[in-house]
């Protein structure tokens, strides 16, 4: 699973299965040996959890950079390396 971005303790991926769980654009996130798939585009968790702070830095982040992730997931439905982007600051 390809890491496009780390921060506060975040690690996000962008990982692409042919099933239905991974229909929607999401992205997976880990802190601190928790994980999550947040949905890109509204980032509502689809599956897991991360701590409540962690959440709202990782749903800032994506609305910060949906456009970014949109463009990855489509890489990853290609099955091409994602690109990495900027750490929220």
């Amino acid at each position: 699973m390809p890491t496009i971005c780390m921060f506060y303790g975040i690690i996000v991926s962008i990982f692409f299965e042919e099933n239905e769980r991974h229909h929607l654009p999401h992205i997976d996130a880990r802190y601190q040996g928790m994980k999550a798939s947040v949905s890109i585009d509204d980032g509502a968790v689809l599956a897991g959890s991360i701590p409540p702070k962690q959440l709202k830095m990782l749903q800032v982040w994506v609305d910060l950079y949906k456009d970014e992730l949109l463009a990855n997931w489509e890489l990853a439905i290609a099955g091409e390396e994602p690109f990495r982007i900027e750490p929220l600051r």
